[in-house]
């Protein structure tokens, strides 16, 4: 069982370090430790409270470049071990430092590198594992890393993008939900009795106005509680549920603009990683495998599974994917023009890099029509409040001239 502990350690120069370190045993934490060129001085194993041990983790970009220095190294003619040696004492005091020296530990315990790195599943996830050991066993281990160093940006790029486009129409959608949320269950209380006391008929739009404040000011706790408990047993209820998940993702594929974004996304890392591995010299079969755990939604992955199953029979893998009906015509097309051509790893490029700029494209397209759709539902609303606020006012102060 691994156990987290809190260490003092001091180094060559006499400097003491505090940090925290996982390991299985007092043994093994100091020999991480003695792996660092360090001397524990003192340890304390920590108690997991009620949210567990926070620890210090390693993000995207330590990842990619820990990859690609890794691939330089490697193509100079380091060897992995001094390699990993070199940056774990290049780099600055953390977690990925505490990585660097539990993998060069099990290195010299005889493991090779795939199989260190496989150690940390969190860190190095199965694709990244399995084309480091492909690389090991073909001589191409720079070649793997540098795919992978590019592949792993090209992900984090995509990611950042994405994340950074949608932050506006985000804020704009919170503005609008506030402002609403304030005029239904703050303002439109206050004037009620007002227009009560006008007296004559009131207006279907201002009854209509009435009852929906009076409803959120009621039962402001379902209003915003549902949806969330809704998304909450949703999510719990499909991880347990297969066949719930499988709707679920089916859904999502035919939702309006966001539909299309899911399944170009997904078309887009599934054909990129699928070359990366094709290149690096894993089999078709091998690779669909892999793929499976790549793409982030069920319905894609039966495609997938169903399409490895028809090759498996023999079946072009063009054809295989056409006959699952979920692979739009492009994909299908230039499958079908690697396979003619013996160059299957380009025609997967060329099909990521299509979709890579859809999903560019589709995403800015979405951030300038959500705007303007937001701002036109909050003048909607304020034209509905002000007509239902005035009308009666209006209709009042008209028989009273009259």
């Amino acid at each position: 069982m691994t156990h987290s502990f809190k260490y003092k350690a001091i180094d060559a120069n006499g400097k003491i370090r505090n940090d925290r370190m996982k390991a299985e045993n007092l043994l093994e934490l100091e020999q991480k430790i003695n792996s660092m060129g360090l001397d524990l001085i003192n340890y304390k194993k920590q108690k997991p409270g009620l949210f567990g041990v926070r620890e210090k983790s390693v993000t995207r970009h330590d990842l990619i470049n820990f990859t690609f220095q890794m691939e330089q190294l490697t193509k100079s003619g380091v060897s992995i071990l001094e390699g990993l040696a070199d940056l774990r004492d290049s780099l600055p005091e953390g977690r990925m430092q505490e990585v660097l020296s539990s993998v060069i530990s099990e290195i010299e315990g005889g493991k090779t590198f795939s199989q260190a790195l496989n150690t940390f599943p969190a860190i190095f996830d199965s694709v990244y594992v399995t084309l480091v050991r492909v690389g090991e066993e073909s001589g191409r281990i720079s070649d793997v890393l540098r795919d992978l160093a590019e592949t792993l940006k090209w992900h984090d790029e995509l990611i950042a993008h994405t994340k950074k486009i949608m932050i506006y129409p985000s804020i704009v959608t919170l503005v609008v939900i506030g402002v609403v949320s304030f005029l239904m269950i703050f303002l439109i209380p206050q004037l009620i009795p007002f227009l009560e006391d006008i007296g004559g008929e009131i207006p279907f739009h201002t009854k209509a106005l009435i009852w929906t404040s009076n409803f959120m000011g009621n039962y402001w706790y379902l209003v915003f509680g549902v949806p969330v408990a809704t998304y909450f047993i949703l999510s719990k209820a499909a991880d347990r549920n297969p066949a719930l998940r499988y709707k679920l993702d089916g859904l999502k594929l035919k939702v309006w603009l966001f539909g299309p974004l899911i399944l170009k996304t997904n078309l887009s890392r599934f054909a990129n990683y699928f070359a990366m591995m094709y290149n690096a010299g894993l089999t078709v079969l091998d690779t669909l495998k892999i793929c499976e755990k790549l793409v982030n939604n069920a319905v894609l992955v039966q495609a997938v599974i169903d399409a490895r199953g028809q090759i498996e029979e023999g079946e072009l893998i063009s054809n295989s994917f056409k006959s699952v009906e979920i692979y739009p015509p492009l994909v299908i097309r230039m499958l079908k023009v690697g396979e003619n051509t013996g160059a299957l790893d380009e025609s997967l490029l060329n099909i990521s890099y299509f979709y890579n700029r859809e999903v560019k494209e589709t995403v800015g397209k979405m951030e300038s029509a959500i705007t303007p759709v937001l701002t036109v539902v909050l003048g909607g609303i304020m034209a509905w409040i002000m007509m239902s606020v005035m009308g009666p006012v209006y209709d009042s102060m008209t028989k009273i001239m009259g």
